[in-house]
Formats: C-alpha cells, structure tokens, sequence
C-alpha cells in the first residue's frame, strides 16, 4: 500500500450550528480493486451513501466494499462512460462525486467540498488531479493540476458515452475546489504499459467507429507537440525522471493510437 503525502482518513467535522448542506453520494466503477479500495472508501467518510458498481470481481472487491457501508450494485461492463452513467443514475442523491477506486479525497479537498455543499454556488466542480508515478507525486506536465471535473448536479450534467477517455458533460461554468483528488495506481510499470495499451485500442477503435483517419502527420506530430506543451510549456522537466517518463508514455500512446488506427482502417480496405 502506497503512503500518500498526507492522511487520507480524516473527514471534516461539521460544527453544531453549520448550515445544512445538500446530501452527496460518492459513486465509484470496480472491478477487482481490492488491493486499493480501502483507502478510497476511508477518505469518502463524509458522504451521505457510497455507491460502488462493480463489473464482475473476482478478488474481495465488493466484500470489502460491504465492510465500509457502500450498497453494491453488479453490472455487466458498458465502456468507462456509460457504466460511469450508469453508476451515477444507481445514487439516492443528485449530487454526485465520482471517484476511481485508486484515487483518495484529501482532507483539504473533503473540507472544501463540504463548504461547497452548504450553498452550492455552481452545479459542477472541478478539482485538482495530483498523480502519483514511479514513486513521485508529479508536481507539473501531465501529473499535475489535470484538472477533472468530479463533483456535480446530475440533473445538470452527465457522463459522456465515450468507451475511454471519458468526460463529464455539462454548460454552465464549473465553480472550483481547493485541495487534491490523489490518484496512486498501486501497478507496477509493466502493467501500467499493457493499461495504456488497452486504453489507445479503445481510443483507435472509437476513432474509427467515427469515422477518423490518420497518416504521417498525426504519427509525427501529436507525440511531439504533447512533449512539447506537458514537458516544455507545462515544466514537465521539473519532475525529474519520473516526469520524463510519464510524459513519454503519453507521447507513446498518441503515436499508438493513431497507428492502432491506420491497422484497422487499412483491414477494412480504406
């Protein structure tokens, strides 16, 4: 188990006289995430429900989910977005925070969401994304602040159908939180490598379902641009190793994706 920089299991205490704050369900997609789903849940201890939809574990997952007081809900895997969707639609609340099982709510974010709460000011917030790769809390380039919006009204937003990459969707101005949603992926390099893989069939295969083509310039040109603004303009370089490699993945990944792309148009003779 990683150490965050920070305790991850205290949740704001509300004063005696404070304000009600609307009700907020914690909704987070599973499968086999016993390994890292403890922390996740200790660090939501301020929501009023925790919902987890879990796509067929087979480790402790969702024993372990019971134990913390989560109601389970099982089903078939959709794509990230829609089984996103669908988890969000299993809450008892309209005000969800959506959560990866890798990823904790630190104590100055948790704090900042409840304020929020008490008189909402917006009906979406983002929040700051802070990655954790080769051992290193990533500061600058692509590992910090990637902001993502996580927290919303779903009367007035939802997830996008994207089988990857998925987004929230809305159109009103997103208000902002203070503190860090903590991602720290318990894999090692090898199977964090077989998950971009995953990710960028996934992404050529929508690209594809589209419609898209590529060629040379979209296998020269992506992966260096995205060097170039995460590593350069975005000071990537100030992450030391750890921050040359995580931004040089990515830069893999755009070339793979659109290579991924170029096979599968060419097997349908286009």
């Amino acid at each position: 188990m990683y150490n965050p920089p920070y305790s991850t299991h205290a949740s704001p205490e509300k004063p005696l006289n404070a304000p009600a704050r609307a009700r907020v369900s914690a909704v987070l997609i599973t499968h086999n995430a016993a390994a890292q789903l403890a922390d996740c849940l200790a660090s939501v201890a301020f929501a009023d429900e925790v919902v987890v939809v879990d796509s067929g574990s087979t480790d402790a997952t969702v024993a372990l989910a019971e134990r913390y007081g989560a109601r389970v809900v099982v089903k078939a895997w959709l794509g990230f977005g829609r089984q996103k969707q669908f988890a969000v639609e299993q809450a008892a609340h309209d005000w969800v925070l959506c959560l990866d099982a890798d990823e904790r709510v630190s104590p100055e974010l948790a704090a900042s969401l409840v304020r929020e709460l008490e008189a909402p000011a917006a009906s979406v917030y983002r929040m700051a994304r802070r990655n954790r790769f080769l051992g290193r809390w990533l500061r600058h380039g692509e590992g910090y602040s990637d902001w993502s919006a996580r927290l919303f009204d779903r009367r007035q937003a939802r997830w996008s159908d994207d089988p990857v990459h998925e987004k929230v969707l809305y159109t009103a101005t997103p208000g902002t939180l203070t503190g860090d949603l903590l991602h720290a992926s318990a894999e090692d390099l090898g199977r964090y490598l077989e998950k971009q893989n995953r990710y960028t069939a996934l992404a050529a295969a929508e690209l594809h379902r589209r419609g898209r083509r590529a060629g040379v310039i979209e296998l020269v040109f992506s992966p260096l641009l995205r060097f170039f603004k995460f590593y350069f303009l975005r000071l990537g370089f100030l992450d030391g190793l750890p921050g040359l490699v995580h931004i040089s993945i990515g830069c893999m990944n755009s070339f793979m994706k659109y290579a991924k792309l170029i096979e599968l148009r060419r097997a349908d003779g286009k």
